[in-house]
């Protein structure tokens, strides 16, 4: 009973937010990004799909949630922007599954497009929050610390219960979740692969995250953080030697998700099978990336 009173007030307060005056985390991203807008597939929700496995996509449109399901409770995997708790509840609720359950949460990035009901969810459910050594002290400031984006909360700030590290595994019933250290994106922006078998047949799956580099992000001269260029090239690197055959991204569109799936198709395990256009897709940044080193390169040598 006490859980059921506690979602409802905590709906309330969101819908609250949502439809009347904005939070002081709405208004400080305001300030943080003058004349920013908040995409509007950010705050569309879609249907929950089965990417393949015990593994859900439960978020928006285009900003992507993750559950993994166990035997002993769940995995959950980013939020949306803030209010997005909502919509995820539902898609949980959806799959016949229940978001008292999740017992890990993680995120790929610290962002608050990714973060900003972590601590909600966190609070209602009991959940523990695994974060990278680099991205919790911003988990835990709202952003504030953020070298690229910070200055001001514009998430509320989340509580890290335990430090995950390169090639830890989190083990959760029988669900087994190996962490990978793909930074540059944020400093402590991470990746998280698995196995499925599923018809005989064993897929390696990995929860990818992508080494975009946001407008602004300095790689060489006055670089956003030290050893941010390291840090794009090596996750480049090792991305490219992982043995993948499913990916899927932080951003729908970023894994080409609305090419793969149709709203209401049938389940079938090889739906998301993709391992050529992750390499693809690591290639195109990479690109970015070089470009963006030489147009450093021309302006130190030109100054």
């Amino acid at each position: 009973m006490k859980q059921l009173i506690g979602i409802i007030f905590l709906f309330g307060l969101v819908n609250a937010q949502m439809h009347g005056e904005p939070s002081q985390y709405t208004k400080n991203l305001e300030t943080a990004f003058p004349g920013f807008e908040m995409p509007a597939t950010w705050l569309k929700n879609h249907s929950p799909v089965r990417i393949i496995g015990n593994l859900y996509g439960v978020g928006g449109h285009d900003l992507s949630v993750y559950l993994i399901t166990s035997s002993d409770g769940h995995i959950l995997i980013n939020t949306g922007a803030e209010g997005s708790i909502v919509d995820i509840g539902s898609n949980i609720d959806l799959l016949g599954f229940k978001l008292k359950d999740v017992k890990v949460l993680l995120t790929m990035q610290s962002h608050f497009d990714h973060t900003a009901d972590l601590a909600h969810i966190k609070e209602l459910v009991g959940a523990k929050m695994y974060a990278t050594q680099q991205d919790a002290p911003v988990l835990e400031d709202g952003g504030v610390s953020d070298p690229h984006f910070g200055g001001l909360a514009t998430f509320r700030p989340v509580t890290v219960d335990k430090i995950i590290r390169d090639g830890e595994v989190i083990e959760l019933g029988d669900t087994r979740l190996t962490v990978h250290y793909h930074p540059g994106h944020t400093e402590g922006s991470s990746s998280y692969s698995m196995t499925v078998v599923e018809g005989g047949q064993t897929y390696n799956v990995l929860i990818a995250n992508m080494g975009t580099i946001n407008p602004g992000k300095q790689l060489l001269i006055d670089p956003t953080y030290p050893g941010v260029a390291d840090d794009f090239s090596e996750t480049y690197k090792r991305q490219k030697m992982m043995d993948i055959d499913i990916w899927v991204a932080a951003h729908k569109s970023q894994y080409n998700f609305f090419e793969k799936y149709v709203a209401g198709q049938r389940y079938s395990p090889e739906t998301f099978v993709d391992p050529e256009g992750f390499l693809d897709a690591i290639e195109v940044l990479e690109v970015q990336y070089i470009k963006q080193l030489n147009a450093e390169l021309k302006q130190r040598i030109n100054h």
